[in-house]
């Protein structure tokens, strides 16, 4: 399939099915005197579907969404959606900015402007991108993988022939957050020569740290961030463990309940972000609600997660990345590594501590991460 234009239109018929299933959501009990410590509150998660149920308008939200310029095109058996915009400067460098999880590429539409016409935003119009945002296979309005092996590295296969093939550009810039960090390195370890440069806001929790034997090599700091993440995993990586292991079983009771989607997305966007325990400090009930509209009206909060099994099963290691990287670090996400473990990793030529904003940097600060990428990106234009 060529490059053609997609259009959103959910069908009445999905929607209709939703609202009889918000009007008839039943729900579990909490124990007393407990907040969000074993989960999603429920106070909190019946107000939002309260309002989810009463006042959010879809179709308000779709005519937004398809003002941007999307497409869809077909690469190895998969139907990718993307978004491309077109930059507004001289000489537009092309990026390609992947999502992670419990997001979808919805993240970076804040950012898409800032981009493609920084004049527009009190920037320099030398410094435009070409923009492409794409869903992840088994996201939102991708296409679902029939068979198992999509991972990080699979993907970034799929983004070199997007980028190459069908786009028709000979070297890009890449940028990620979450699994897209990981999509982003991949490509670069695969596909330098396609790579003006990455751009990450994380590096992972990279398993070359957790599980290496030997010890006297690291640093302090990098055993103090070995401990920690090992702690993180611990205490907030149960969803990890299961979409890794049985992404089938859970799909079940998540693509049978809208109330339990939500339930399952909020309580990451809550412990991720830098909201200080408050959602609505850094997203608006619409903002949330569309996230989880997009895995719903697509039934693909299943396959989404299938993709956290093909990393932990099939996905290989990474040697050294020598592609210029570029690193921005929000001072609220969930892990915050040290600078000579990712040099260990990675070519750093840019790495930079940022005062606020946390693991959804695109959503929550996206004036900052435009500047970091504009700033990044500018000595490569060349």
């Amino acid at each position: 399939m060529a490059v053609e234009p997609f259009h959103i239109h959910v069908s009445d018929e999905i929607l209709d099915d939703l609202q009889y299933r918000l009007h008839h959501t039943r729900w579990p009990e909490q124990l007393e005197d407990q907040g969000w410590e074993r989960g999603t509150e429920l106070s909190f998660l019946k107000s939002l579907v309260a309002y989810w149920r009463d006042h959010y308008d879809w179709r308000a939200q779709e005519a937004w969404l398809n003002l941007f310029s999307q497409f869809r095109c077909n690469i190895e058996g998969i139907d990718v959606h993307f978004v491309h915009e077109r930059g507004k400067g001289p000489n537009p460098l092309p990026i390609i900015l992947t999502h992670g999880w419990p997001d979808s590429y919805l993240r970076y539409q804040k950012i898409i402007p800032l981009l493609t016409d920084p004049a527009n935003h009190g920037g320099d119009p030398g410094d435009s991108f070409d923009v492409i945002v794409p869903s992840l296979p088994g996201f939102g309005f991708s296409g679902r993988a029939n068979r198992p092996g999509v991972n990080n590295e699979y993907v970034s296969g799929i983004w070199a022939q997007l980028m190459t093939k069908e786009l028709g550009y000979p070297k890009f810039a890449a940028a990620g957050g979450d699994m897209g960090s990981g999509v982003t390195r991949y490509l670069a370890a695969n596909h330098p020569e396609l790579l003006t440069g990455i751009h990450l806001t994380d590096i992972g929790i990279l398993r070359e740290l957790l599980n290496s034997p030997d010890q006297t090599s690291l640093t302090e700091e990098e055993l103090r961030y070995k401990k920690s993440a090992a702690k993180w995993i611990s205490d907030e990586g149960g969803y990890m463990s299961i979409q890794s292991t049985r992404p089938q079983t859970l799909a079940y009771g998540l693509s049978d309940s809208p109330a339990g989607v939500a339930a399952w997305l909020v309580e990451k966007f809550r412990a991720w972000s830098g909201c200080g325990g408050d959602l609505f400090r850094c997203f608006s009930k619409d903002e949330l609600l569309t996230h989880i509209m997009i895995y719903w009206v697509t039934n693909t909060i299943g396959s989404s997660a299938h993709m956290y099994y093909d990393n932990s099963h099939s996905l290989p290691p990474l040697g050294y990345i020598q592609v210029p990287t570029g690193v921005a670090l929000f001072s609220q996400d969930v892990l915050l590594p040290p600078r000579q473990w990712a040099e260990r990793n990675l070519n750093i030529t840019r790495w930079t501590s940022l005062p606020r904003g946390g693991h959804f940097a695109a959503m929550e600060e996206p004036e900052l991460l435009a500047d970091e990428l504009r700033s990044f990106f500018k000595a490569y234009r060349t």
